[in-house]
């Protein structure tokens, strides 16, 4: 049995040329030659959407095109098992934050967006309609995808117009704990995040149900608030301003920059205890989009065995997570499996998810999420399985003093596990900048279009960060997982502590143009992103 919960809109302005629910509508034939539907498929209009290569968006000379034929074949042997098609729409939405009505955007007016899930070797056929006021794109974080299907606006296709549509297909062949968002600007701050689970046909785990658990920080609508208008805030003192794409003036100036006055008196990394850890003050903290006076109940029975999978959606925040009364079994992060090790509590930053096992007791017990470094704000959801008075909503449960155990302090299951190879390439990434200047940037150079770091097909590569700033940053990769070192667990995403050098190697074996960036999505749209290119041996 399988539980997934989620907000109800309460009123939305979608248009009616979409539903926004991801709905699967079963299997489909697909075109052999170029991977999409054949049959019942219109397509969308020819400005609505454009991919680089085939739609006039050029290759960089002597790299992988996004839609070249390395990229071809390499999707080719991924092979193709069932069609899964499924349809979603981002549009305006409102919803209730226990109370204080917020207008943001979300996909088919759910918070967290409907779960889009699908079996290991399944093609998926994701149509995303378009109807926000700003152009937008789907990543599919964590998933080895084909590149012109990764949903980085400007490097592997042109964002989506709006009111245009974008036809995402690919093929997902590692089973795990996903998520969606879009990749323009700080749109990610807002509501617009689903989960995306890959499951595995050969499941090794035994548990009754699932949970899963979306954890994210907002600003969004609050006192007319917008993302785009913390980014102006934070950047308004750089030559240019914002850098983010369809970044915008918008309402709400006064409170960003009330929250960003708030938050910037310090700079702490996400183990700190007292002081804010970062540039953006989020007055609200969501569970699966509720705040904790309006939780969310899971219900179970005692004894039952629970498979928890935690996914941090937040844009700005750390959160440490505990379950009150009990101990967690971990047994995947970031999609891969992990030696289990049991823990009391976790220290989870933005883009990383941690499945765990959890043998539910008898009562009623919270699912709480710490802020870490940010004047302690809590998420939280409840896990009941008998009868009882819930706990006060500001419980602390007494699991979350430990700190949290971070992804470092795993092993990567043997059958993950990289084969031991010493890098033929090895890229420096020195984390660069500043609050006070608000210079975030890869090796002193803030991101550009033009930005490459090239590695070869084939390669073992290491990327060696070095973060010289006072801040920490979860460095996220697209289209690939890295292995920490000293055979720490395969990862997509990874926190980079002040000072901190850390070496993490991934082998080249998906071919493309790639985005390397911080998961900050104010240090990412300010400057700390770039480019991981494959050469091209044509």
């Amino acid at each position: 049995m399988r539980t997934h919960s989620r907000r109800a809109l309460l009123g939305a302005g979608i248009a009616a040329a979409g539903s926004g629910l991801l709905i699967s509508t079963g299997a489909t034939a697909l075109d052999a030659k170029n991977g999409r539907p054949h049959s019942g498929s219109t397509p969308p209009p020819p400005d609505s959407h454009d991919t680089p290569g085939s739609h006039g968006h050029k290759a960089p000379s002597g790299y992988v095109s996004p839609d070249g034929p390395e990229v071809i074949e390499r999707e080719s042997k991924r092979g193709s098992g069932p069609v899964r098609r499924f349809s979603m729409t981002a549009a305006e939405a409102k919803f209730d934050m226990g109370g204080q009505i917020v207008d943001t955007w979300a996909y088919g007016g759910l918070l967290p967006g409907k779960e889009l899930r699908a079996n290991a070797g399944d093609k998926l056929v994701v149509t995303l309609h378009n109807r926000l006021p700003q152009s937008t794109t789907a990543h599919w974080h964590g998933v080895q995808i084909r590149n012109d299907m990764d949903g980085s606006p400007d490097i592997t296709q042109r964002a989506v117009k709006a009111g245009g549509t974008f036809e995402y297909v690919f093929t997902a062949t590692t089973p795990g704990t996903h998520w969606i968002h879009p990749h323009v600007g700080v749109q990610l701050d807002r509501g617009l995040y689903a989960p995306l689970i890959i499951d595995d046909p050969r499941e090794p785990l035994k548990y009754d149900h699932e949970w899963v658990v979306m954890i994210d920080d907002w600003l969004d609508g609050v006192d007319g608030m917008t993302p785009d208008a913390v980014l102006d805030e934070l950047n308004k003192n750089k030559p240019g301003g914002a850098m983010g794409h369809d970044s915008m003036q918008s309402g709400g100036s006064r409170a960003a920059a009330a929250a960003v006055a708030r938050a910037r008196r310090h700079a702490m990394h996400p183990m700190a205890d007292d002081d804010p850890s970062d540039s953006v003050d989020h007055p609200f903290h969501l569970m699966n989009g509720r705040v904790a006076r309006d939780r969310e109940t899971f219900r179970a029975k005692p004894g039952d065995r629970i498979r928890i999978r935690l996914i941090n959606a937040a844009a700005d925040t750390a959160y440490r997570v505990a379950l009150g009364g009990h101990n967690m079994t971990v047994t995947h992060i970031d999609g891969y499996p992990v030696k289990h090790k049991e823990t009391d509590s976790l220290l989870i930053a933005m883009g990383e998810r941690f499945d765990v096992l959890v043998t539910a007791k008898d009562g009623v017990f919270p699912l709480t999420a710490l802020s870490a470094g940010k004047n302690h704000q809590t998420a939280q959801a409840l896990l009941r399985t008998g009868d009882g008075d819930a706990p006060d909503e500001k419980i602390r449960p007494k699991e979350l003093r430990s700190g949290g155990l971070s992804a470092d302090k795993f092993k990567a299951a043997a059958s993950v596990r990289l084969s031991d190879s010493k890098p033929d390439r090895t890229i420096k990434m020195d984390l660069t900048g500043s609050m006070d200047d608000w210079d975030w940037a890869i090796n002193g150079k803030p991101y550009t279009e033009s930005q490459r770091y090239p590695v070869q097909e084939g390669e073992r590569v290491r990327l060696t960060f070095h973060n010289t700033t006072k801040m920490w940053h979860p460095m996220h990769l697209h289209g690939h997982t890295f292995a920490l070192p000293d055979g720490g667990p395969r990862k997509d995403t990874t926190i980079i502590l002040p000072d901190e050098k850390l070496s993490v190697d991934f082998d080249a074996d998906n071919p493309g143009l790639w985005m390397l960036h911080c998961h900050n999505v104010y240090h990412s749209e300010s400057g700390m992103m770039t480019v991981v290119g494959y050469k091209s041996k044509r």
